[in-house]
C-alpha cells in the first residue's frame, strides 16, 4: 500500500499525518510507503513548520527530515491512496486526477471514527497543533485497521 498526504502547502498537516502514519505501519510491522504533498508550491524545499516538528517530537515522532513538494500528476499513478484534509484540497486533488484516478483521493477523515468530522482544520488558523495531531492519529488508527490485511 502507498498512501500519500496531501494539505495545501505541505509544512503543517501532511507532514504530521505522513509521521504518524510512518509510525503505525511500523508497529504494525506493514511493508507500506507514506510520503505527503502540498496543493500549491509556496513552500517547496522548506521543512515542516516549527509547530508541527514540536507536536510530533512530542509524540516521539521526528519529521524534521520531511521537505515540502508539490503534489504532481505522477502522484496519481504511483499511489494507492491519496489523502487529502480539507474540501479545498480534495477539489485541487480532483482537477488535478485523471478520470480513472479519482477514486484513489479521499479525505483523511473519512477514516475518523467520529462520522460528523469532515476537514481537518488548518492548526495554524484555527484548531491548535495538539487538537489537529489528535484528529490526524485517531483517522490513521482506522486507516491502519482498515487495510493491514
Amino acid at each position: 500500500m502507498k498512501v500519500l498526504m496531501v494539505c495545501l502547502g505541505n509544512i503543517c498537516r501532511s507532514p504530521m499525518a505522513e509521521g504518524i502514519l510512518r509510525r503505525k505501519i511500523e508497529e504494525q510491522g506493514l511493508q507500506w510507503e507514506v510520503d505527503s504533498a502540498g496543493t500549491g508550491n509556496w513552500h517547496v524545499g522548506e521543512s515542516p513548520h516549527q509547530d508541527s516538528i514540536r507536536e510530533a517530537s512530542k509524540h516521539h515522532i521526528d519529521i524534521t527530515g520531511q521537505r515540502a513538494r508539490q503534489l504532481e500528476k505522477s502522484d496519481f499513478e504511483y499511489f494507492d491512496l491519496i489523502l487529502v484534509m480539507d474540501d479545498q484540497n480534495l477539489n485541487n486533488a480532483l482537477q488535478l486526477a485523471g478520470a480513472h484516478q479519482k477514486q484513489k483521493v479521499k479525505k483523511l477523515l473519512s477514516f475518523h471514527p467520529d462520522d460528523t468530522l469532515d476537514n481537518v482544520p488548518d492548526p495554524y488558523f484555527e484548531g491548535g497543533f495538539d487538537a489537529v495531531f489528535t484528529m490526524i492519529e485517531e483517522a490513521c488508527s482506522v486507516l491502519v485497521e482498515t487495510y493491514k490485511s
